[in-house]
């Protein structure tokens, strides 16, 4: 491998293009998210069937699919409010999470535990949901394309650089 500083001919077969932007950081984050936990959570879900049933099935899917909801918020208010007010999305996040720990605490104390919830199923469910997901959105982050700095300004008949 050869650098182009060097002499020798440039490494590489073609040139370097140059890529934009991420289109939609949020709900690119939130399909890759939801994916990968549907997928862990279904993996679960047969483990939990073929040692507790359909209660433990019923149960693992749920506690997946509410801690699924809860990060799917997040990524859709980053998604709308983000492209408006990127700076001021970050605020949003602080306060909807606050709003959906209480919401959720207020839900879940309000109906109780159905008779057919599996205690231990449920953990489990919403473990491996909460996993995958942060897995799966750092993996989301690692690969997004973020602009940090402003593109250079064309010179425009200034001749004094």
């Amino acid at each position: 491998m050869t650098s182009n500083a060097e002499p020798g001919p440039a490494s590489g077969k073609g040139s370097v293009g140059v890529s934009g932007p991420t289109r939609s950081l949020w709900l690119g984050l939130l399909g890759i998210s939801s994916a990968v936990s549907a997928a862990a959570l279904v993996l679960a879900g047969i483990v939990a069937v073929t040692l507790n049933g359909w209660t433990g099935l019923l149960s693992s899917s749920f506690g997946g699919l509410l801690v699924m909801a809860f990060f799917a918020i997040s990524l859709l208010i980053g998604h709308f409010v983000g492209r408006n007010n990127p700076s001021g999305a970050i605020g949003l996040f602080v306060a909807t999470y606050f709003v959906k720990v209480i919401g959720f605490a207020v839900v879940l104390f309000a109906i109780g535990a159905p008779e057919w919830l599996h205690g231990r199923w449920f953990l489990i469910g919403a473990v491996v949901a909460v996993v995958t997901w942060q897995a799966a959105e750092i993996y989301g982050f690692s690969k997004a394309r973020l602009q940090i700095y402003n593109d250079p300004e064309p010179n425009k008949g200034n001749t004094d650089v």
